[in-house]
């Protein structure tokens, strides 16, 4: 891979020097776009000379020197759909998912040390120093062992889980500085939700617990391969795993519809079962996190530290709304979305014939299912554009911005990062069928349920 050297700062105020660098170049930069723009004449809002392009560098740069949840946080809220922040935001972080620094090589070994002690190098024939990968939380390298196995070795940079709650304060906090966010927008359960997760994801030893977990749900899904790691060299922060070779997922699409079909239909449907089924999620949708093995047609699942339960609640509101929806329920589909938390009251009370209009665009897609023996084009962008112009008076008015639970968001976050790679892969699927098998009872049963249960709550 071609990141760049650059030590990871560890102590917590050298991080906080960073981040304030980072906010006195941003500050600097928006004073010297608004001198310019006001000299022509013009009157720029706050947003406007915040995202400049060379602000968008200075953020970007500093987050990925600093690795750990505040480049992690920039990439988790950067994606594609789901997101609480306005589109420019998103887009300067989004630069942070193909941008990371490495470790110099004298870090590096100070971390095995600590992991695997001074002699170290002695397990190993070969030990790439060179990472292979690079994100925010650790970087992978290559190694062989004594035996001649081949192994990939994840290794955490150093700090990171030391500095994930002050990081994720700091990094909000210059979102609420710069004006980017409502005052009344309580985005305090979602990082504090982000903030656990991190700690999770720095944990190693939970991390192979979970890649055990997923080679049991998914041992006779000849689809998937889930690397297996070698648990007596395990540690907090440095994790071995059988080396597997792959392409980036995304050379899938060059082989054929039939193909792109059968393996876009078999992440939806690991979606699907995740949410149903496992009562577990890898959360995390980075197209890194997976490989593709074209000669024997599967898909490699990688990094698992994101993966974490799902309540029950929260796979139950899923659920009401996969019914209503084929039911084509649309007043059944306007409580649940409420109900569940996907839209507040206050949205309802401003903008509820926007929601009437998304809904039903929504329903319409699902009577042109049936009638197209249930086939979805993901390559077919009309039906997106038709909902992001319904959703345009949600988003423009700041004041009515609401933030669904922190769960149901990390949910999300999964189920449109899979969309998205479908519709990379132009990808047609029965999406009609999979949402049949998993949906459970229909909506009309599940209404006479609720009307039985109410009722008996009245009469006690």
């Amino acid at each position: 891979m071609s990141g760049r050297y650059g030590k990871v700062p560890q102590a917590r105020l050298s991080r906080l020097g960073a981040l304030g660098q980072m906010a006195g170049g941003v500050a600097a930069g928006a004073v010297g776009e608004g001198m310019r723009r006001f000299a022509r004449g013009e009157r720029p809002g706050m947003s406007d000379l915040l995202l400049t392009p060379g602000n968008a560098r200075r953020i970007t740069d500093q987050l990925s020197r600093m690795r750990g949840a505040a480049m992690k946080l920039g990439q988790m809220i950067s994606l594609d759909a789901g997101d609480v922040l306005p589109e420019e935001l998103t887009a300067v972080l989004a630069r942070l998912r193909e941008q990371a620094h490495v470790m110099p090589p004298k870090q590096l070994n100070q971390v095995l040390v600590e992991a695997w002690g001074r002699e170290w190098r002695q397990q190993f024939e070969r030990f790439d120093v060179r990472p292979i990968a690079a994100a925010s939380i650790g970087q992978v390298h290559r190694a062989t062992l004594k035996s001649g196995q081949v192994l990939a070795v994840k290794v955490q940079y150093p700090g990171v889980a030391a500095s994930i709650d002050a990081d994720v304060d700091n990094v909000a906090s210059l979102l609420r500085y710069s004006g980017l966010l409502p005052r009344g927008l309580n985005i305090g359960p979602l990082l504090e939700e982000a903030k656990r997760q991190l700690h999770e994801e720095a944990d190693y030893l939970r991390e192979a617990q979970q890649m055990h977990r997923y080679r049991r749900h998914l041992k006779d899904d000849p689809r998937f391969i889930v690397p297996k790691p070698v648990d007596d060299m395990v540690r907090p922060e440095v994790l071995p795993m059988e080396f597997l070779t792959g392409a980036s997922i995304e050379t899938l699409s060059e082989e054929s519809q039939e193909r792109r079909n059968e393996m876009c239909g078999a992440l939806l449907e690991l979606v699907v079962r995740e949410l149903f089924e496992f009562g577990y999620m890898q959360t995390d949708p980075n197209f890194a996190n997976f490989k593709w093995r074209a000669e024997e047609g599967r898909i490699v699942l990688l990094d698992f530290g994101a993966a974490r339960a799902v309540p029950e609640g929260t796979a139950e509101a899923y659920r009401r709304i996969l019914q209503t929806g084929l039911a084509e329920d649309f007043e059944g589909m306007k409580d649940a979305l409420v109900e569940h938390g996907f839209v507040s009251g206050a949205q309802m009370q401003r903008h509820g014939s926007a929601v009437d209009r998304m809904i039903r665009i929504v329903l319409d897609q699902v009577a042109i299912g049936r009638r197209s023996d249930g086939l979805f084009d993901f390559a077919d962008r009309a039906f997106v554009d038709r909902l992001r112009e319904a959703a345009a008076p949600l988003v423009a008015d700041r004041e009515s911005w609401h933030v669904p639970p922190a769960t149901t968001l990390f949910v999300q976050r999964k189920i449109s990062g899979t969309a998205l790679f479908c519709v990379r892969m132009r990808a047609k699927l029965s999406v009609i069928e999979l949402a049949q098998r998993y949906a459970g009872e229909d909506a009309e049963t599940a209404r006479r349920r609720d009307f039985m249960t109410s009722n008996q709550e009245d009469v006690t």
